[in-house]
């Protein structure tokens, strides 16, 4: 049987059969000139003309440290999972399966990039400073998040599916005309996170126009996972998500998302673009979503366990230990630290989860605005005496 070729659109008025359009999406998720690696999932080192540059400076050290963070975040994110079974948190938005991608280009960011995430976030958090506790209350429903915006250069998650794009070609925008592009050491970029399902908004293309007419020095970083919700990728595009990016004037790379170097690398890459000016850039980072898509979906219904078991084996913290151990010699002693550190850690958030304190119904009136509101005030005064009216009726 032959094998589908991926569709090539030589003749403007060609269409690809349904066979060709799930080859050219997921053509390359085994490698291919297209998919930037550099650690396969076997954990060799596999070298690329364009972006080992990008990673030369990375050392056994460095990688080390970047499996601390890939173990330590998937830990988090079980934690916060499992919570939200035991009944501590209304929802969880789980990132199992998409640690590289996050960790790769989070570490990549500079101390003066700003960061707009989504919600599935939680390891670009990480290495943006914010501690997993600090994510809780978003999901236990007690406050939106508690970390600083400004000093952690990390804004807080966006819900609404696509609208941080139009937030971050605004703040990029900023950027451009506040001078702050053109030099690769000094100058500053923006990274926006998003989904493939969010390629699907209109919020997300209104973002991709107005960072382009206006040069802005933003990344746009897709997390192809493959699943928006239920809805597989092939149902949502006829050509690979960074091929988009064509349409719109500026470059577009497809990255393994379940290397951790090769995120890093890539983003590296992208974000001196924007730096010097030659922004915007898109990054599609090919990866798999191995979990639902919230506590609240149940992905078995959608996609069958043979997907799941395939994607298994290119687990972005194996082949980072697998490379440390064989090509580094490192032992088990660093592997047991990080195992028990990472104990540490769920230990600390479950204790923290079940020590909030539940905020009173005035609480979601606070911090509305900057400055005093007679409307919210109003409506303030009339919910409390509406509330109270039940505890009066109880006495």
């Amino acid at each position: 049987m032959d094998v589908p070729q991926a569709w090539i659109p030589t003749d403007p008025r060609s269409r690809p059969s349904h066979d060709q359009v799930v080859a050219g999406l997921k053509g390359v998720d085994e490698g291919g000139p297209e998919l930037v690696q550099l650690l396969t999932p076997e954990g060799e080192r596999v070298p690329d003309e364009r972006f080992d540059r990008y990673a030369a400076d990375i050392t056994a050290e460095d990688l080390q440290s970047l499996y601390r963070d890939l173990v330590l975040v998937r830990r988090a994110d079980r934690e916060g999972n499992s919570l939200q079974r035991q009944g501590e948190l209304g929802l969880w938005v789980p990132l199992l399966g998409q640690e590289a991608a996050q960790v790769g280009s989070g570490r990549a960011l500079a101390p003066e990039d700003m960061c707009f995430p989504s919600y599935r976030e939680h390891g670009v958090a990480w290495c943006r400073g914010v501690d997993p506790t600090e994510l809780l209350g978003i999901f236990r429903g007690t406050d939106h998040g508690t970390w600083d915006p400004v000093a952690t250069r990390f804004h807080p998650y966006t819900i609404v599916i696509g609208n941080q794009c139009l937030n971050a070609a605004g703040y990029a925008m900023g950027q451009r005309f506040e001078s702050k592009v053109g030099d690769r050491d000094t100058g500053e970029a923006t990274i926006c996170y998003f989904g493939d399902g969010a390629t699907s908004q209109g919020d997300v293309h209104e973002g991709f126009v107005w960072a382009a007419a206006y040069d802005a020095p933003l990344v746009f970083f897709c997390q192809n996972n493959q699943w928006a919700i239920s809805v597989p990728a092939e149902r949502q595009t006829r050509v690979p998500l960074y091929q988009r990016a064509r349409g719109y004037g500026f470059p577009g790379v497809r990255v393994d998302g379940n290397d951790v170097l090769a995120c890093l690398a890539v983003t590296r890459w992208a974000l001196d673009e924007c730096r010097t000016g030659n922004g915007p850039v898109l990054i599609e980072a090919f990866t798999y979503r191995m979990d639902s898509h919230t506590t609240s979906d149940d992905a078995t219904r959608y996609r069958l366990a043979d997907e799941v078991e395939l994607w298994k084996l290119k687990d972005p913290i194996e082949r980072v230990r697998v490379h440390l151990a064989r090509r580094h010699g490192v032992g088990a002693d660093f592997f047991d630290a990080v195992e028990a550190e990472a104990d540490e850690l769920g230990e600390r958030m479950r204790a923290f989860c079940r020590a909030m304190p539940q905020p009173g119904p005035e609480r979601m009136f606070s911090q509305v605005y900057a400055e005093a509101s007679p409307t919210v005030e109003r409506q303030r005064e009339e919910f409390l005496a509406y509330h109270a009216s039940f505890a009066d009726q109880e006495d």
